[in-house]
Order: C-alpha cells, then structure tokens, then sequence
C-alpha cells in the first residue's frame, strides 16, 4: 500500500503525521515572519511644526489645522519655539509678540475653540496650550514637542550648555516650564501655575542654530558649542528618563540638524544614541545671499548643476557620520524662495538675478498656498526632484505635492523614519501635509 491508498481498519497512512508537524511548521515560521516584519515596519513620522507667533500674526490657530483635516494626518506637532534667556535658563518672554497671553492666557470664543466651547475667564489654563490639548484630548495618539531655540532664539543656547552646572539647571527648568507644566502667573490673570500645563507636551525638540557657528549674528559662540551641545543633548536624555520613572509616561527626545556639508561637520555621532530622532532641514540649500537662481529643497542635484546641494547629500552626510537611517526625519518646506530680474534662457534657471524677491512672508519667501495661487509657467524636474514657477521675471524655487510625493518614495526606499514640514500656517489648507502622509503609505 503506497502513501496515497485508503488506510483498512485502525492503520494510519504512514505519511501523514509528517505532514501535519511540517504544515505546523511552516504555518509557524509564517506567522514569527510575519510578527517581525509588523514590528521592524513602525509607523514613519508625520511631524508639522506649528509657529505660535502666526496665532496673531496670521490668525492660523490650533482650530484651523483641525478643521483643515492636516492634524489627523500629523504623528506629532513641533510646537516653535520656546526661548533661553540670558542666564541660560527655559522661561517665557513677555515682549515677544505678547507671549504670555498667546500662549496660555487669550480666552477663546466658541467659534475658534477645538471643540467648540469657549473659554472662561477664571479658568488655570487657556490661550493656544490649551486649545493643543483640547486637539491632543480628540487624537491620544498625536504627540506634541517644544521646540527650544530656532534662528531667532538660539542665542543663549551656548551659555546653557557651557557648563555641567548651567546644562543641569537649564535642563531642569526646560522640564519644569514645558513637561511639568509650571507656568508663571503674570500680570494679574487667573491662568498658571504649578502643574497648570502638564501632560500638554510629551516630548522636547532641540533645535540650536548652529552650534559649529553660522547662525544669527546675536548668538552668544564659544569654541566648545559643538562639544557642549553632545553633552546637553545627554543631560536632556538622563533628566527625560528620570521623569519618565517619575510619572511612568514616556518622553520623546529630538534633535534639528542642518542641511548643509559646513554645519554637519559640529556634530559627534554620540548624539544619535541619547535622541529619539533628528529631523535634517532639507531646505534653504539656497536664497537670497545667492546670485543665481538655484532650488533651495531639491532632492537631487539638477543636471545643470551637479555640485549643488541637496536632500540626499544632506541625508548622506548624517548616515556616514554614523546616525541610522531609521534615527532621520526629512524635513521639507511649505515656503519658496524667489528671485526677480531673471532671464529667461533655461526657464530662469541657475540665472543671475537682479536680486532677491520682494519681501513677502519673512523676507524673500513666500507660502506655500501663496505660490499655488501665482500665475506664471510651472516646471517639474522629477529626475532633481525639484519644482519651478517663472513668470517672465520672478523665478520661484518651492516643494509641491509632486515634489513631495518623490520624496516620501525616497524615505520609504531608503529606511528614513519619515517627513517633518516647516511649517503649518504656510499649507493652510493641508495640502502638502496631505502628500506627506500618502508618500509615505
């Protein structure tokens, strides 16, 4: 009787317990792959950073990234920027753009509130803190970071970080004021105090610019920043954990990085074992101290100009200096820099211009939602990964959904561990935020 015949009485087939264990088997190995590959494929970021003082600049409130569906899309907000001041210390400036009262005390009416309910006037906490927790109460899974420093507010970062004393203190009262919540009362209002704003954020965002130097001329520099900023970076990881054990929540800690070869060189590769990620700027490659025109957020150099810098120069830089793909964040503009007086021969571009563009967002940029509403003729070099408007005169160099759309291929190709876009107010509608989370699948 061979291994396919009928079986007579009480005999088994002789071959078919066999099968059975290697079909366990098999069906074993399938699911132990199969658990691996759910656990190696963690979600990518989706990160938007959200500039408080367009709050009252440009009314774009917490509100309205709900309403324009950009914040269920957004893995966490980089809240922008929280200041030092010059005795190194976390705190809240009261003469810039009436912080306070942006920030945690402005009662909001019904119409502009999250959830609809307005403020009253003795509650402990209200202005935009409160409304990003109202978001943070409809999506727990959407986190939140303050970002210290940025161009304007880095200046004191180096006297912060000179010390093991002055790094110490200044990591403390970051957490105090950001994580802990302690919020000062100021002026006579009902809003602050202690724990007042806990929980609000889970995570804190390092964003000195730069400590190799090459930032804003009012940067307090010293020989050691580079050095020093290697060390904060540790003390915010040994104070982050500490709290951790302290309140038993987890809390995420990132660094910003620069875009360009002159500035990756200040940084030691030891900082990628104490962050959660580092988002890497891929943008302002170019602007208005440059003559010609050249794309400021090109993924890949253009043919015309094998030598410019870009996205995966950028990426590549950090990875041989020793950060793992999965530890980087591209980031990406909703913003454009532009040009005027540019000839006409290769479509305005890599032209000399007579200068820089009018000022229109902060200097010679403009919004993403502004550029889409210009008239002119529209270039895409998907080979570069870049993107073009030229009307005859202004030349403008910006990121639109097909740019985008390359570059989420790009991270998903390369293992990155998503996209981060500067900044919300300029993609009111959410448009590029959009892209950015289907790029990325």
């Amino acid at each position: 009787m061979n291994a396919l015949s009928s079986p007579s009485g009480s005999e088994r087939p002789s071959g078919r317990r066999p099968l059975l264990v290697l079909g366990a088997a098999v069906v074993a190995v399938v699911l132990v792959v199969g658990i691996l590959v759910l656990v190696n494929q963690r979600p990518l970021h989706r990160i938007g950073y959200f500039a408080d003082w367009n709050v009252a600049n440009r009314g774009f409130t917490i509100e309205h990234l709900r309403a324009s569906g950009a914040a269920d899309r957004l893995t966490r907000i980089m809240w922008a920027f929280g200041d030092i001041d010059e005795n190194g210390l976390c705190h809240i400036p009261e003469d810039r753009h009436d912080q306070p009262w942006e920030l945690y005390q402005r009662r909001y009416d019904a119409d502009e509130s999250v959830d609809g309910e307005a403020d009253d006037y003795e509650q402990e906490l209200a202005g935009g803190l409160n409304q990003l927790r109202k978001l943070r109460e409809l999506d727990p899974d959407l986190g939140a970071s303050l970002s210290l420093g940025g161009w304007n507010l880095s200046v004191d970062f180096s006297t912060a970080a000179r010390t093991a004393e002055s790094r110490e203190a200044f990591v403390a009262s970051c957490l105090d004021l950001w994580l802990r919540g302690d919020l000062p009362v100021r002026d006579g209002e009902p809003q602050g105090g202690e724990g007042v704003a806990a929980g609000i954020f889970d995570g804190i965002d390092l964003d000195w610019e730069w400590p190799g130097g090459q930032g804003n001329p009012d940067n307090v520099e010293h020989p050691d920043d580079p050095a020093n900023f290697t060390l904060l970076v540790a003390e915010f990881r040994r104070q982050m954990d500490e709290l951790s054990r302290e309140t038993g929540e987890e809390y995420v800690l990132s660094v910003s990085l620069p875009g360009g070869a002159e500035h990756a060189e200040a940084y030691d590769p030891e900082i990628f074992d104490d962050i959660d990620f580092a988002t890497v700027q891929g943008y302002d490659f170019s602007g208005p101290w440059n003559e010609r025109t050249t794309h400021h957020s090109n993924l890949y150099p253009p043919e015309h100009d094998p030598e410019a810098n870009s996205v995966d120069r950028a990426v590549r830089r950090y990875e041989e200096l020793g950060a793992d793909a999965d530890r980087l964040v591209m980031g990406v503009p909703a913003f454009g820099r532009g040009w005027q007086g540019v000839p006409a021969e290769r479509d305005g571009r890599g032209q000399t211009a007579t200068g820089p563009a009018d000022d229109d967002y902060d200097g010679p940029t403009r919004a993403f939602a502004d550029l889409q509403a210009m008239d002119g003729e529209r270039f895409l070099d998907e080979e570069a990964g870049a993107y073009w408007i030229y009307d005859g005169d202004e030349w403008w160099t910006y990121d639109d959904p097909r740019v985008i759309e390359l570059k989420g291929e790009y991270v998903r190709d390369r293992g990155l561990a998503g996209m981060m876009v500067w900044n919300l107010d300029m993609d009111a509608e959410g448009e590029l935020v959009r892209a950015m989370d289907e790029s990325l699948g």
